[in-house]
């Protein structure tokens, strides 16, 4: 049977979900109908625009612009703080409602998700039929509006939900790309960021259709592996699966926003140190290791990433962890600066499960002696009595770069 895949978007989700509940809450005013944004504090990275609305958008504003910019452009601007509590409360009844379909659904944000269609394929006329069934029951029982794209993978279900918004379904599959696909400008393409498009257009590629066509030793040449991805991706090329996530199978991690975007691999370093002892430290509280480590990233423009890797054994080890993320981020950076770094682990086994030694386990690091599990195990209780930054290794001790001006960007 042929896979078919779903990719679920909630339309303008912050916006939408903050207009319902108020409209729930008395309000005669439905803010996705008139110039509208949500956005919030400048110290906390929120102090620009996280969602608008369509009337907003003929205005030109834009996702992740200053909010003061925004009202430049349209002073009748009504603007919504975020409320993240209710945004994952309202992403959470999302979830359950699509998972009355199937469990084969893997959550990428708070807003969007993949289904994996084809278990349940033979129960509908058609693909489209469910999905539109789906679209009609989540604005039925929720009060907003989704996007589906349908595909045979995961990244031309992404495309084609990006496709004509709000409130629709539409299809790519691979015979579909020439037409649909490939007339779209380069930067509508997955992961093509400024920085790429910039290189790309520079070699008179501008659109889809063009890197789709190009020879891809010579885009590898110039954006590395990072290009070689983008070339597979406008020929439709995508072999990833769906990562359902099964009850204790969800994983442990964390992610942090950075008070300035990241803009070298120096910079992320840290980061990811900082996150690898948060993660480690949780899997043993938890009792767990983890066979599968994922590595998260949300450019300064809002585009979201994620690359994993499956352990050759299991390991709660913070250096593991360090290795492995950084690892994943150099094999996938498309070279933009980043607002948001994570680290996820899945496919968790009991601590006390044995391990099965391989010929492969002289390249890994070696497992803390017993010295260094009482280290750990020490450093793990001053941090819940007296706060996580109660004591830190001098390898996490990092500043703000000296060779930055107030605006964040190098001098």
């Amino acid at each position: 049977m042929a896979t078919i895949i779903f990719h679920i978007d909630v339309n303008s989700a912050f916006l939408s979900w903050t207009a319902v509940e108020k409209l729930k809450n008395g309000s005669d005013i439905d803010i996705r109908e008139i110039p509208a944004i949500i956005g919030g504090d400048q110290k906390s990275r929120h102090g620009i625009v996280l969602a608008k609305s369509i009337s907003a958008k003929r205005y030109g504003i834009r996702t992740g612009e200053p909010v003061a910019n925004a009202f430049r452009k349209c002073p009748n601007l009504v603007m919504e703080p975020p409320d993240h509590k209710m945004y994952r409360e309202k992403s959470a009844r999302l979830m359950d409602y699509l998972r009355t379909y199937t469990s084969e659904i893997e959550q990428v944000s708070v807003d969007e998700c993949y289904m994996d269609f084809t278990g349940i394929a033979d129960k509908y006329p058609s693909p489209v039929d469910a999905a539109l069934e789906i679209k009609n029951g989540v604005k039925k029982q929720f009060g907003f509006t989704v996007n589906i794209g349908i595909s045979s993978n995961k990244l031309l279900a992404k495309m084609a939900s990006d496709f004509e918004k709000p409130d629709k379904v539409h299809t790519l599959f691979p015979q579909e790309v020439p037409l649909k696909m490939w007339p779209l400008p380069v930067n509508d393409l997955f992961m093509a960021g400024h920085s790429s498009v910039d290189t790309l257009k520079k070699l008179e590629i501008y659109t889809i259709g063009d890197l789709a066509r190009s020879n891809p030793e010579l885009i590898e040449l110039h954006l590395k592996s990072h290009g070689r991805m983008l070339w597979r991706f406008a020929n439709g090329i995508d072999n990833s699966e769906i990562q359902s996530e099964r009850g204790e199978a969800k994983g442990i991690g964390n992610s942090t926003t950075l008070c300035e975007d990241a803009e070298t691999y120096e910079e992320v370093q840290p980061v990811f140190q900082k996150l690898a002892e948060s993660v480690s430290a949780r899997l043993r509280k938890a009792g767990q290791k983890a066979s599968m480590v994922s590595m998260e990233v949300k450019y300064h423009d809002f585009q979201t990433m994620s690359h994993q890797m499956q352990l050759l054994k299991p390991t709660d080890e913070e250096k593991v962890l360090y290795e492995t993320a950084c690892q994943l981020f150099r094999e996938s950076w498309s070279g933009e600066p980043v607002r948001l770094l994570g680290i996820r682990t899945s496919k968790l086994v009991d601590i006390s499960e044995p391990e099965q030694l391989s010929i492969f386990d002289i390249d890994l690091p070696k497992p803390p002696d017993e010295k260094h599990q009482k280290l750990n195990a020490a450093m793990d209780e001053i941090r819940n009595r007296f706060g996580k930054d109660a004591v830190v290794k001098a390898s996490t001790l990092y500043h703000t770069s000296p060779d930055k001006n107030k605006s964040g960007r190098k001098k």
